[in-house]
């Protein structure tokens, strides 16, 4: 659609020249809208509370499939990538050590109805699995 953000004045937002402002297009609403009957998803308002699990939890379930390939030796390695790399907020500790405050077995729990509601891309790691039913955490790695 030629829709290539600011340099074209068109994105997912309309700018108009010399700003930066991003302004809601009703055309783009539209396609959102379009697409999803097309797709046989009903819209509707996704509430605060159901944001950090649906964007967190996969996150930390990633981070336990990378600790289980090996891809990285501990939790706290993931954790400074995310600060350092990603800017995760310091404050939380990384997603690994706030997903071990959260509770693994709740997030655990959470990622195994998402899976259920949004299919395998949302599958539960298998160490995430091992260490909710054990009691443990991602510290005691």
């Amino acid at each position: 659609m030629d829709r290539f953000g600011q340099k074209t004045g068109t994105g997912w937002y309309r700018y108009e020249n010399g700003t930066r402002t991003p302004i809601p297009d009703p055309g783009i609403e539209q396609l959102i809208v379009d697409v999803s009957d097309e797709l046989g998803i009903t819209r509707r308002t996704v509430s605060d509370d159901e944001i950090v699990p649906r964007c967190l939890y996969p996150l930390v379930n990633e981070g336990a499939k990378i600790l289980q390939e090996g891809l990285a030796l501990r939790a706290s390695d993931i954790d400074i990538v995310w600060i350092y790399g990603y800017g995760f907020p310091r404050y939380r500790g990384g997603p690994m050590f706030w997903a071990d405050l959260v509770g693994v077995e709740h997030i655990y729990e959470t990622m195994k109805r998402l899976h259920d509601e949004h299919g395998d891309w949302l599958e539960p790691a298998p160490l995430l699995a091992e260490l909710a039913r054990d009691g443990r955490s991602f510290g005691d790695l």
